[in-house]
């Protein structure tokens, strides 16, 4: 093992301190007496003589690094990155990371800072900067669902968690969370619960926002077209999430978008914080905003309407206002502006510290989050911490996220639908004809326009909590869960080539529902925005017919979730360096939606572009399982010049009624129907 691949037993059981044993090997960190915090100075020696297992030798720092600044937040406090106090925080601790001039002081550093700080905030500060550190290339980071479980599950879970830990290995059962913990049936919000509360879901989320913090060094924080793929995943996330809503009857999420109006769904989470271990705070049906005064947030409702109507004026406008008074154009690169707008904009919305202009723009999407997530206890006097919607990691359970998200995408959809829409010239592929498509499952054949059925069901996983049971007895602690899966499949798709010579494609395939709420069908306009990216990936198209073959985990959008425990064994700690683990990605058990009983009807619609337009020169090493779509590519430009969501992000130049698969006469483009049909019958692994 690498000497820097000792840094991730910190992860382990958080709440535990240094100096106490980590991992199932028993690995001590050798600190000196300098690092132990003022309550267990007394150890120090003793510790010394007497541990067992690995040790370490942690280097000293001279000076001891100054952490004045960290001392506003107290290990009981809830870290919020939307927060500008948390953040602000968080952005100098990934900073201080990321400076660390070699691995012995990144690894120093870090034991240092553990038992001094709050755990949410550190082990966030912590994975960013192992994230992004050249000298952490290959190191897999522990999932944040074994090192805080009580963020993603039931706190009855934990509590029946820790009596199985005191039992002896081959008396362990493991322990069921149920399926539905937050509500029950009598909540119609209830039946897309299984979307909101995944697991892998939440990991996902909090993951993407590891790889895309709004604070921090800028070598970090500006990447290649951050701003378009914060519009661009959450776009995604709220089609998925209609996609699912259609899928069990329900309508379409209503936006957020009146300050003053009650918000409808009420959540009451079940779950504790990772740092205090006090319940996360429910929300009742129907509360009201108002402003917050906390000495953790501040947030005024006019203000947030201030800043909402000079975005708005920017996007009608074509141009945002900078610091200096000056105009900069939101324009559009592949119409030959320098600037990329919808990235401009993407930053002054979340907002993150490339935003063009922070002080007249604010903090919207951040301050929203924040407003929402204290609506209990707005100005503290009942002295309770914030909800779910203030912490990345628990946000995307609540329902409000959905319809704040929804508003959010909106403010995007406004300027897409203000600039240039797609004709055919944006859209064709001259001489390349798709003649077919069929999905084959593991069960039958698709056909284009014969009885085309994906099938979804429910599955049981396992994963072990015991690196996040603090205190508890050594050894492996099970949780069951249930999930959303689906029979794998694969498509083949045939394509004509009518050139003289090969050309490079880029085969795209998206998926929408095809009726809406009240079963007549969606036209274009109306289907565009649902349409969810299954795959995308790149074909040298030879001269005549090309039959191509891509299996369905093979996915360009997904990641399997290995919820396998990096703790029983050392060598899980560190990635083949030829292949490494990006670990962010939508989670591949939910690439398919639901679907119903009786079968929705989809439209599976496959395109192929032009990929010498499409292309990108980067030098990155890939994944070994590469989930660009939603993820992009660490440290390196997008792969695809084209805008993200091509060929659905903005209008087509069509008529009002156009329908896919009836008007369509491109010959690059393919529409078929298929039956997305559900089993109730639940499978085990």
């Amino acid at each position: 093992m690498s000497n820097i691949g000792k840094i991730l037993y910190l992860f382990y059981r958080p709440h535990e301190p240094i100096y106490m044993g980590k991992g199932e090997n028993n690995v001590h960190f050798g600190i000196p007496k300098s690092y132990m915090v003022r309550q267990n100075l007394s150890l120090h020696t003793i510790l010394k003589s007497q541990t067992t297992g690995e040790k370490f030798p942690v280097v000293a720092l001279d000076p001891l690094p100054d952490l004045s600044f960290i001392q506003e937040m107290t290990d009981d406090d809830t870290f919020s990155d939307f927060s500008p106090k948390s953040s602000t925080i968080a952005g100098k601790l990934i900073t201080m990371f990321m400076n660390a001039k070699d691995a012995d002081e990144f690894v120093s550093l870090a034991a240092y800072c553990r038992d001094r700080i709050n755990k949410h905030m550190f082990f966030y500060a912590l994975s960013v900067a192992i994230l992004h550190r050249p000298d952490c290339r290959g190191l897999k980071l522990p999932s944040n669902a074994e090192i805080f479980p009580s963020l993603y599950m039931d706190l009855s879970v934990i509590n029946r968690a820790r009596k199985e830990a005191a039992l002896a290995d081959d008396s362990k059962e493991p322990v069921e969370i149920p399926q539905n913990y937050s509500s029950t049936n009598l909540e119609a919000e209830n039946k897309v619960a299984y979307f909101r509360e995944d697991i892998s879901l939440n990991l996902h989320h909090y993951h993407w926002h590891l790889v895309y913090p709004f604070t921090g060094p800028m070598e970090i924080v500006k990447k290649d077209r951050r701003g378009e793929l914060f519009y661009y995943m959450h776009q995604q996330m709220i089609a998925r999430y209609n996609f699912e809503r259609l899928s069990n009857g329900l309508n379409r999420v209503v936006p957020v978008d009146d300050f003053n109006d009650p918000i409808p769904d009420g959540y009451f989470p079940k779950l504790a914080s990772g740092t205090n271990n006090r319940p996360y705070p429910s929300r009742s049906p129907n509360m009201i905003l108002s402003n917050v005064k906390r000495k953790d947030a501040y947030v005024n409702i006019g203000k947030l309407k201030i800043w909402r109507n000079r975005i708005f004026e920017a996007i009608h406008t074509g141009y945002a206002l900078q610091p200096d008074g000056n105009r900069i154009k939101l324009g559009v690169p592949e119409k030959g502006d320098t600037e990329n707008g919808i990235d401009m904009l993407g930053n002054m919305i979340e907002s993150c510290v490339l935003s063009v202009n922070s002080k007249y723009y604010g903090s919207f999407h951040n301050s929203g989050h924040d407003i929402i997530a204290h609506i209990h206890d707005p100005d503290h006097r009942y002295l309770e911490t914030g909800g779910v919607m203030g912490n990345n990691a628990t946000a995307v359970r609540d329902p409000v996220f959905y319809a704040w998200h929804a508003h959010i995408d909106d403010m995007f959809y406004e300027f897409k639908r203000n600039i240039p829409g797609y004709d055919t010239d944006d859209l064709g592929f001259p001489s390349i004809v798709i003649k077919e498509v069929e999905v084959l499952t593991d069960n039958q054949t698709l056909k284009p326009n014969g009885n085309c059925e994906l099938s979804t069901f429910w599955q049981k996983s396992k994963m072990d909590v015991s690196g996040g049971l603090d205190f508890a007895q050594s050894g492996s602690v099970m949780v069951q869960y249930t999930h959303l899966q689906h029979i794998s499949f694969k498509y083949i798709i045939k394509i004509n080539n009518n050139f003289e010579g090969n050309r490079k494609g880029t085969i795209r395939i998206f998926l929408a529902p095809k009726y809406g709420e009240d079963g007549t069908q969606f036209t274009l306009i109306e289907q565009a925005r649902l349409f969810i990216e299954l795959d995308k990936f790149t074909k040298t198209l030879e001269p005549g017919e090309n039959i191509i073959d891509r299996k369905s985990s093979e996915s360009s959008v997904t990641l399997n979730y290995d919820m396998t425990s990096v703790w029983k064994n050392p060598s899980n700690l560190i990635a083949n360096e030829e292949e490494e683990d990006c670990k962010c990605g939508w989670p591949q058990h939910m690439l398919i939606p639901k679907g119903s009983a009786e079968g929705l009807h989809c439209s599976l619609f496959v395109m192929v572009s032009d990929g010498d337009k499409d292309h990108v020169e980067y030098k990155a090493k890939h994944c070994k399982k590469d989930a660009s779509s939603y993820c992009g590519v660490i440290n390196e430009m997008y792969p695809d010049r084209r805008a993200m969501g091509y060929p659905f992000d903005r209008p087509w130049i069509v008529k009002d009624d156009f329908i896919l698969g009836a008007d369509n006469k491109m010959s690059n483009v393919f529409v078929a129907p298929v039956v997305i049909r559900f089993s109730e019958e639940t499978n085990c692994v």
